[in-house]
């Protein structure tokens, strides 16, 4: 099989995050580690994902310095994943990528988990674009300069 091509040289910032964390593993574990999980098997079990893809996957992230290795809190001979201040900067990723699966992929009145802030219990506001003047803006309302 071939080796995919790296997009590291990309004059696209998507194409270089995308070059990281695109991946449907590599998301979904940054998910769970917003969600407060934190070792391998916890990971592996909740994700249902192949022992030796999770390894590769949790060694790319820590190595792009998303997550980092630390000993177990309870002091087991375990080791932790931890978000790392780069890493929690994916939040807002996460939640545009859930607010659009919930006005996208759920039919009216279907079950799914909900973000609420800890303190209120309230649902996270809708996150929006906006220009520099802080209105909302649209795609049309922007392009990209610079395209080599």
């Amino acid at each position: 099989m071939a080796e995919r091509k790296r997009m590291n040289d990309a004059t696209c910032p998507v194409a270089r995050a995308v070059d990281i964390v695109g991946d449907r593993w590599s998301l979904l574990i940054v998910r769970d580690a917003f969600d407060g999980i934190t070792r391998f098997g916890d990971f592996q079990s909740n994700l249902g994902v192949a022992k030796n893809i999770l390894a590769t996957r949790l060694k790319a992230l820590v190595a792009e310095g998303l997550l980092e290795v630390q000993p177990a809190t309870d002091g087991s001979a375990y080791q932790q994943y931890v978000l790392t201040a780069k890493g929690e900067t994916l939040f807002p990723i996460v939640v545009a990528l859930r607010q659009w699966g919930e006005d996208h992929l759920f039919r009216r009145g279907e079950r799914h988990s909900r973000l609420v802030e800890k303190q209120t219990g309230q649902p996270v506001g809708r996150l929006t674009v906006t220009n520099k003047r802080g209105d909302a803006a649209g795609f049309d309302d922007f392009e990209v300069v610079g395209k080599t």
